[in-house]
């Protein structure tokens, strides 16, 4: 017996049973009786109908007490549950973590960034860019791609990490335009690995630290989201440089434990190139203070 199964379910089965919780009988194309129901979502028994497989073998796929579904049956429950494609791959990913029975011991990733790496985030200035590892460890950054996390260099090195900042640093809440969606993305990166390699010591460390510290994370860690984003825009009130709205793009570096390239950009001749170019030039200077460790104490969200 794993140790997830001793501690009540599996990950499959935890994820099987938020998704499940999160999708009512309406949207699942089911009649609503005129009674109360006490279930905020779908029963079992709906959900394994729905699928095409017995409330039995349903029940002890989520319990954690049967391991290996098919491929056939894992797809049918991600139709049922309306899962779009990466909550479906992740939920083919939990499946084969479920059948699992001798993982391998887990060792802390490597934080080494190549030389060609560090030259690439050199030339990209002075567009913001950092690498990153898959818990959102700042590895490496240019000049700009530090600055743009204002006052995140005033944590040490090692401290340094976007889930960490965002939720603890006391300027994040005010320099992410929409914080929630910031939060909520970072979550659900930390929440999908937390599904493939639950026991992996980085991601203990650092889930560890922020349930303890953050009630927003808590309540977001078990909402078990798992959808990322990996393009897009994003706006800023940044204390330096004024309002950014940039354009972000991130990409897997192959070669790497997980470790992707995050860089930001706008279009030459706009007051916000304009504003990166002044972000890059702050950046290159001498830090103005000692790096400090992050707060101990916990942080309330905001109301």
């Amino acid at each position: 017996m794993t140790r997830e199964q001793q501690n009540g379910g599996t990950e499959l089965g935890h994820f099987l049973r938020a998704r499940r919780a999160r999708i009512t009988p309406v949207e699942a194309g089911l009649t609503v009786g005129s009674g109360p129901r006490r279930t905020p979502g779908l029963r079992r028994e709906e959900l394994a109908t729905l699928a095409g497989i017995s409330i039995d073998y349903y029940t002890r796929l989520e319990r954690g007490k049967e391991t290996r579904p098919s491929p056939s049956v894992i797809d049918a429950l991600a139709r049922a549950l309306h899962l779009e494609e990466d909550e479906h791959e992740h939920l083919r990913s939990l499946a084969v973590l479920a059948a699992r029975t001798a993982p391998q011991p887990p060792t802390p990733p490597s934080r080494t960034i190549r030389p060609g790496v560090k030259l690439l985030l050199e030339s990209l200035r002075p567009n913001p860019a950092h690498v990153v590892s898959r818990t959102n460890d700042l590895l490496a950054a240019n000049p700009s791609g530090l600055r743009l996390l204002s006052g995140i260099e005033e944590w040490p090195a090692r401290q340094r990490n976007i889930a960490r900042y965002a939720f603890l640093h006391p300027t994040a809440r005010g320099l992410f335009h929409d914080w929630a969606t910031q939060v909520r993305g970072c979550v659900a990166r930390l929440r999908s690995l937390a599904g493939t390699d639950p026991d992996a010591p980085d991601l203990v460390r650092l889930a560890g630290e922020l349930l303890l510290k953050s009630p927003e994370f808590a309540r977001l860690w078990e909402h078990y989201d798992v959808k990322g984003h990996s393009h897009g825009r994003k706006t800023f009130h940044h204390p330096e440089v004024g309002d950014l709205t940039l354009g972000y793009q991130s990409m897997e570096l192959e070669g790497t434990p997980g470790h992707r390239l995050i860089t930001y950009y706008a279009e030459p001749g706009t007051p916000y190139h304009d504003a990166l170019v002044l972000l890059d030039m702050l950046g290159s200077q001498p830090a103005r203070h000692e790096p400090t460790a992050p707060a101990d104490k916990p942080r309330s969200p905001s109301t």
